[in-house]
């Protein structure tokens, strides 16, 4: 199922870790504990990055015990906000369902057979995610995502140090007030620059 996926993103200007827990106001705003987990996830595309010219991302996320596949389109950016489409399906197992798949932008090129036989892993995200749920004072549902982590691109490594900012039900101008209100204490600053895009930048400067 296709839905509108509309997060900010903040990354992170300084090395240490942050400590979410220690914002009294902000665990006030949780509907339950924070949640950890490790997600890794693989991007593919074929050989001359015919997803990417598409503006379609594609990738294998493992979470836990838990496999999904996810399809993004590139949306709009601006000032760090990012809106796309985005289709995610949990799978048995670490094999694509091209049944799914067939419900999205990928349908033409699945069909193709070829574009799709060509498909490889380009670059790998791994990070330790952070989760809070929060409800804001108008009702506005956000999930607030803190990631840790890299991005792999042969021998290639670039780190993942950021926030992200879903907005899950609600006003995209909840999820702006909430990110000035962490760039008071923590030192944030907004991005327009995705991990799939950080990831292709680096495979780019890996060697073939």
């Amino acid at each position: 199922m296709s839905f509108l996926e509309q997060e900010l993103k903040l990354v992170v200007e300084a090395d240490d870790k942050l400590d979410l827990l220690s914002l009294s106001w902000l665990v006030a705003l949780a509907d339950r504990e924070l949640e950890t987990h490790q997600l890794i996830s693989t991007y593919y595309d074929t050989p001359d990055r015919y997803l990417s010219k598409l503006k379609l991302g594609l990738r294998l996320r493992k979470k836990g015990s838990q496999w999904f596949q996810t399809v993004k389109t590139a949306g709009k950016v601006r000032e760090g906000l990012h809106q796309r489409q985005e289709w995610e399906d949990e799978l048995i197992d670490e094999r694509w369902d091209l049944d799914k798949l067939k419900q999205t932008p990928l349908a033409e090129i699945i069909e193709d057979g070829e574009s799709w036989s060509m498909l490889q892993p380009v670059f790998t995200t791994d990070f330790i995610r952070e989760t809070l749920q929060l409800t804001v004072t108008d009702g506005t549902q956000i999930e607030l995502a803190y990631d840790r982590g890299e991005v792999r691109a042969g021998d290639l490594r670039s780190s993942i140090h950021e926030i992200e900012l879903e907005l899950k039900s609600g006003s995209v101008e909840q999820l702006k007030q909430l990110a000035e209100r962490l760039q008071e204490h923590f030192s944030l600053k907004p991005s327009d620059c995705s991990k799939a895009k950080q990831g292709y930048q680096l495979a780019s400067l890996s060697s073939p």
